[in-house]
């Protein structure tokens, strides 16, 4: 009992956590610096070692300094955005309500169908990239854009930190760096700055240890935990997410490692007020010594512009969002060719491990036509397959059956971020493409649920998949889940699954299949009802 209450705490508690071990270790601190062996052990391993204190800051450092406080914002604020679309961390590959262990707002209605999307949360454009609710379209979109920006500036600053020497500044280089690191700890964290300007403006070694952890440590962890969370690498390779236990806990040291980045990025710039502001500036911005208020300036203008550049991305994914849409898509599209594009998937779970509870998402369509179905048990229920074939067809559900059962126990990840597990019973989609032969010109498979009716119902759902991947084994069009025929809130009665793809793309309620040569002139042209609407990626292997 005590356990499930433990998980079941909202953020205000880790928050509340936080803030009381933060001010009892001040007074530990204190405590510790009156005692007498504490002072034999700072004076025998000073916080300060000789040949410490200088640093050198070239004009290529500040630069990709500066660049890279941009792209961490916006890493940040898309991140928060993205996290707000399913504001629930979860220590299993189940995301089971009541099993997180941490959530950012309350517990699942029991009352009423509750589904994934309803479980989104609002958020201001000042904290989240673009702001608003379930936005993870664009947020996706500025997320993945300021990774390859991060990654190009990571990769300049290691290749010239070492081409220049200037690595010795930030890699340890003895054994003597952790207690004289401990001093520093012990003395900052009594909120006690060492004695004279010079004294606390000096790299020390707890400086050096704690760059080094960033750089060396915290930036790859996040790079990792981030391809984990990919479906063409989760869904492939399966030792990779072993590294971290499965993909949520993935998920949830991701979170973990920004929250560290930030706390440190937080601590980081009341050291440089509290510690010289003007001499730190002068530093950092013109790679100076001087006490002038010059570099201060220069670097408010500079915080400014980063400012003006963070309003003007929230701006326009809300003024021109399918202008920003497409820009990115055209760099995803060949992104995702040249990396996930070989990863088949492979992954297959055991029935142990399914999962004892998957979000729903979206709601079963409200039309007379499928109503009558539902009351036949689909009897009278037929398959539409059309467009760029040569054999054109209408398969009943007993048509489908008898081309063969294939089975699967598969990983569901969703694009708001979370997963679960399931075994999946239909045919395999390469053998409906035998019966129908798609024509040469065919390159995209469009899947069609059933509409809703009346003058207010929204268009009909549907998604474009790229007709080679319909050829893969794990894609089939399933009327089974968990051995059981497909319950309504889960897609009754035909659903896909193409194990590439994230949840939106598992059309569900499916009513016909179209072989299209483009997919441009379909309602507005993007591929799919969530990439038209919600600004989604076509393709969504990462």
């Amino acid at each position: 009992r005590i356990g499930k209450k433990f998980v079941r705490l909202r953020w205000q508690f880790w928050v509340i956590l936080i803030v009381v071990v933060a001010v009892a270790g001040v007074f530990a601190c204190k405590a510790i610096i009156g005692t007498t062996w504490w002072q034999s052990f700072a004076t025998d391993n000073p916080c300060l070692l000789p040949g410490q204190g200088s640093f050198d800051y070239p004009a290529w450092l500040r630069a990709l300094h500066w660049f890279n406080v941009l792209l961490m914002l916006i890493l940040l604020k898309s991140g928060i955005q993205i996290l707000a679309d399913h504001p629930r961390l979860y220590p299993h590959i189940h995301s089971t309500p009541d099993r997180e262990w941490l959530r950012f707002r309350g517990p699942v209605p029991k009352d009423r169908v509750w589904t994934a999307l309803d479980d989104s949360t609002h958020l201001n454009s000042w904290m989240g990239l673009p702001g608003g609710r379930h936005t993870s379209g664009m947020a996706r979109h500025w997320h993945f854009f300021a990774v390859a920006g991060w990654l190009l500036v990571g990769a300049a600053f290691i290749i010239l930190l070492f081409a220049t020497g200037q690595w010795r500044q930030i890699v340890p280089t003895t054994t003597e760096m952790v207690p004289s690191a401990l001093t520093c700890g012990v003395t900052y964290g009594s909120l006690a700055i060492p004695a004279g300007e010079e004294a606390a403006a000096a790299y020390n070694s707890l400086q050096l240890l704690v760059y080094f952890s960033v750089v060396f440590i915290a930036a790859p962890l996040l790079i990792l935990t981030g391809l984990a969370q990919a479906p063409a690498v989760s869904h492939r390779y399966k030792w990779f997410i072993r590294l971290f236990g499965n993909r949520q806990m993935a998920r949830s040291i991701h979170f973990l490692l920004w929250l560290y980045v930030v706390i440190f990025l937080i601590i980081h710039i009341i050291l440089v007020a509290v510690t010289g502001l003007a001499r730190n500036m002068n530093h950092i911005v013109l790679g100076t010594s001087g006490h002038d208020w010059t570099g201060t300036i220069i670097g408010l203008v500079i915080i400014a512009v980063i400012c003006l550049v963070l309003w003007w991305a929230n701006w326009i994914s809300w003024a021109k969002p399918r202008a920003v849409q497409r820009g990115f898509e055209r760099i995803a599209q060949h992104f995702n060719r040249l990396v996930f594009g070989k990863m088949v998937p492979r992954v297959q779970w055991k029935e142990k491990d399914i999962s004892p509870y998957l979000w729903p998402n979206g709601a079963p369509p409200k039309s007379k036509e499928f109503d009558q179905h539902l009351a036949t048990d689909f009897r009278d229920y037929r398959l539409e397959v059309g467009g760029l074939v040569e054999n054109p067809h209408e398969f009943s559900l007993d048509e489908l059956r008898n081309l063969g059962k294939s089975e699967q126990i598969t990983e569901h990840d969703c694009v708001q971020g979370w997963s679960g597990v399931a075994k999946w019973g239909g045919v395999q989609m390469s053998k409906i493409l035998d019966v129908v032969k798609p024509k040469p010109e065919a390159r995209y498979a469009v899947f069609y649920a059933f509409t809703d009716d009346g003058p207010k119902a929204k268009p009909t759902y549907y998604d474009v998949h790229d007709l080679w991947q319909m050829r893969e084994p794990e894609s089939i069009v399933a009327w089974e889940m968990n051995g059981e025929p497909l319950p309504l809130i889960h897609g009754t009665p035909l659903r896909l699954r193409n194990e590439r793809q994230v949840g939106f793309k598992q059309v569900k309620w499916i009513k016909s299949i179209e072989f299209r040569d483009e997919y441009a002139s379909l309602f507005d042209g993007q591929g799919g009802f969530r990439p038209d609407n919600e600004y989604q990626a076509r393709t969504t292997d990462m």
